[in-house]
């Protein structure tokens, strides 16, 4: 008998819009959809995350489902919904979710849609997207070179803000984030062991800030672009 082949590990997505929904059949029929998909194109669901009565309208940061799973991915590549309709009602929010999976080297597959890449509609809206993120862009290059002139006239001098890493005891945390997400550490965990850690403080500390997921991967993304 031959060696069964390995599977890719993926994420289950599954959302239901309201509460009264939770008891009918929505999630078992996107769970039988998705695993049917899944095992057909060779992929093995890792985990299972269930949206709870959250609008399909409802922008993808507000989902504490879809919030959690993102920052659990620590290596899986890909999410499996059962149609895009789970993911999201509107083109634009779909979009938006689907651009920032690609920014994180993320794949989205629908067991209801086989080609969501090459949508006329779809290759349309990017195009648009991407014309005002680049005009939105040049905006904010241009409002800070202002500030920046402005600031240099005034006083003499002009310097931004520096990268965290760069004050004093800063570059240890750095390097301790850096080393636990070498490890597999999520940026939740990592997020929860520096607001543990007495002695590990934010930049604005002086404001009891806590450490949050978001500001560790920000921080270290940052890093690796400096590198």
């Amino acid at each position: 008998m031959g060696k069964q082949q390995k599977r890719t590990l993926a994420f289950g997505y599954l959302r239901v819009s309201g509460k009264g929904q939770l008891k009918g059949d929505g999630f078992p029929r996107q769970r039988a959809a998705i695993e049917k998909f899944a095992a057909s194109r060779g992929y093995e669901i890792a985990r299972w995350y269930e949206e709870r009565g959250v609008p399909g309208a409802t922008e993808w940061e507000s989902r504490p489902a879809w919030s959690t799973m993102v920052q659990n991915l620590n290596g899986v590549q890909t999410i499996i919904v059962a149609g895009l309709d789970r993911l999201a009602r509107e083109l634009f929010v779909q979009e938006y979710i689907l651009r920032d999976l690609k920014q994180r080297h993320v794949t989205l597959l629908s067991a209801n849609e086989e080609d969501i890449g090459s949508d006329p509609a779809r290759v349309l809206f990017r195009q648009v997207m991407g014309a005002i993120a680049e005009y939105d862009k040049a905006m904010v290059v241009l409002k800070l070179r202002g500030a920046r002139q402005r600031m240099k006239a005034k006083t003499g001098r002009c310097e931004g803000r520096k990268p965290f890493g760069s004050w004093p005891g800063e570059a240890a945390t750095l390097e301790k984030m850096r080393s636990l997400r070498a490890d597999g550490w999520t940026f939740t965990r990592i997020a929860e062991l520096l607001n543990e850690s007495s002695g590990v403080r934010t930049r604005d500390n002086a404001r009891q800030k806590r450490w949050y997921p978001a500001t560790v991967q920000k921080i270290l993304a940052r890093a690796v672009k400096a590198a």
